[in-house]
């Protein structure tokens, strides 16, 4: 009999964890049959982690994992798949805008031999410029990234066992596991669903870590970057070319004598603007290239509560 892994990073979530416990507990944990739920806290600051522990004194069939300080959503699920041992892993977001009920769905297809399947939005119960941002930086990994990314893009997917593996073998950091899901190539299905406004406590998705997200999955996964600047470089040579050649025109043919200090300093500003963004881009690759070489962990963990062991919860 096949088991499956429930894995859910959390990050100051002690407003939804039992909720969500509750939920999954009431519409699917007595019906996938064997399961695991690996509860993986990244770092938070708050009672999160005094949670788990509590759903784990309810349910012998949870992990628990804690990692020493906040590695990132990418790292914590991380940790979570190299831990758990079920045939296959879902991925669950912790803040209730998913309907647990998928999970079921996402199983059944696994069981028909897909070895990813993807959770997609089909539409989005949030806030207009959040929805536009989102499809946005998904239209980019589409077009210049994975053709495959779906249009409405997706946070909780399931992998089989070999995927897994190969996650662990890729061992990348400053990247995104979901486009390193893609990226493996396996069979993969689709499962649609609805994604609800949050209801309770506050998102700890900040435009930092988005901004980040964006950087990662195109230094990672595309080239585009670096032919940004080949593109750039040349379009400005042919620029400086034509103005060159406009300037000695009009000089030998209409003796205007070749000034203009404003507009020079225009271009020179210019050109250094492109120039140090260009060298920032390249100190992106540079940046990345030296982490990879130190070869540290993309995460690391302090303390595991393995299943099958009950434990009170701590005071």
């Amino acid at each position: 009999m096949s088991k499956i892994s429930i894995v859910v990073p959390v990050y100051y979530n002690e407003d939804t964890l039992m909720d969500l416990y509750r939920d999954m507990k009431a519409k699917i944990l007595g019906t996938i049959g064997e399961y695991e739920l690996v509860l993986v806290d990244d770092g938070s600051g708050d009672d999160s982690w005094k949670i788990m522990n509590e759903i784990k004194a309810l349910d012998e069939n949870v992990y628990l994992v804690k990692l020493s300080r906040n590695f990132g959503e990418h790292a914590a699920i991380l940790a979570g798949l190299s831990v758990c041992t079920g045939d296959c892993a879902v991925t669950k977001q912790a803040d209730l805008q998913e309907d647990s009920t998928l999970i079921t769905e996402m199983y059944e297809r696994w069981k028909k031999g897909n070895k990813v399947v993807l959770a997609v939005r089909r539409s989005r119960d949030e806030n207009a410029v959040k929805v536009f941002f989102a499809n946005m930086y998904y239209a980019m990994v589409r077009r210049f990234i994975n053709k495959n990314m779906p249009v409405g893009g997706c946070d909780c997917y399931l992998v089989d066992r070999k995927v897994i593996e190969v996650l662990e073998r890729l061992d990348e950091k400053d990247s995104s596991l979901t486009l390193q899901v893609l990226w493996a190539g396996f069979r993969t299905d689709m499962v649609y669903f609805d994604r609800k406004d949050r209801q309770k406590g506050k998102s700890r998705w900040t435009f930092a870590k988005k901004f980040k997200l964006v950087m990662d999955s195109m230094l990672s996964f595309s080239y585009a970057p670096v032919r940004f600047m080949i593109l750039m470089g040349i379009v400005f040579n042919l620029f400086a070319l034509a103005l060159l050649i406009s300037v000695l025109v009009e000089y030998f043919t209409k003796g205007v004598p070749i000034i203009g200090w404003s507009s020079l300093m225009c271009v020179v500003l210019l050109s250094s603007g492109l120039i140090l963004s260009m060298l920032g881009i390249l100190g992106e690759y540079v940046w990345r290239t030296l982490d990879a070489a130190r070869a540290r962990p993309p995460f690391i963990i302090d303390e595991e509560k393995v299943p099958g062991t009950w434990e009170n919860a701590e005071e």
